[in-house]
């Protein structure tokens, strides 16, 4: 068990390495939804070694720094709002590891619900409703194609953040955490 001193240390850095990624989409535009997955994928290490707890903590505090510092506004609503899939993919996995296809079946329900609620707050609170119509006659159908686009990436996203947390335990934490067990 890590001390508390060691847990406060270990995300606060996740935190700020976070946020510095989070400055690199006003640098570099091209990395609005890259850079949230790679912060996404900093908080494996806060899962791991700290626990889900104190990643919730790091993920909330990266998403209001984000949100109030970042450049990228859209980015750091991408992170807002799916920042915290490393936590649920580990706590759903945990307690349906011999589940897989309803373990499959809570992830996919997660990601479609933070969408709808993503498009939600885009049409009625944010007053976009161009989002939905704005590909001339294919409009209607926007809503439709970019939920099955990022249902595809969703899949690719988790197969990769498996391999993130599978190379993190048996390469990175041997080699350069041995000191934290």
């Amino acid at each position: 068990m890590l001390k508390k001193s060691t847990k406060v240390a270990l995300g606060g850095m996740v935190a700020a390495l976070s946020i510095v990624l989070m400055f690199l989409t006003g640098i570099l535009p091209f990395l609005t939804y890259a850079v949230p997955c790679m912060a996404g994928f900093l908080l494996v290490a806060v899962v791991i070694e700290c626990g889900y707890q104190w990643a919730f903590l790091v993920y909330l505090a990266v998403s209001v720094l984000s949100l109030l510092l970042a450049p990228d506004k859209q980015a750091a609503m991408v992170f807002a709002f799916i920042g915290y899939y490393p936590i649920v993919k580990g706590l759903v996995e945990q307690n349906f590891a011999s589940k897989k296809l309803l373990s499959w079946a809570i992830k996919f329900l997660v990601f479609n619900l933070a969408m709808l609620v993503v498009y939600w707050l885009l049409i009625h609170v944010l007053q976009m409703p161009d989002v939905m119509t704005e590909m001339g006659s294919l409009g209607r159908y926007t809503g439709l194609v970019t939920l099955a686009c990022g249902n595809v990436v969703f899949v690719v996203f988790d197969i990769a953040l498996s391999r993130v947390v599978d190379a993190y335990v048996q390469w990175f934490r041997p080699r350069f955490l041995r000191k934290l067990s």
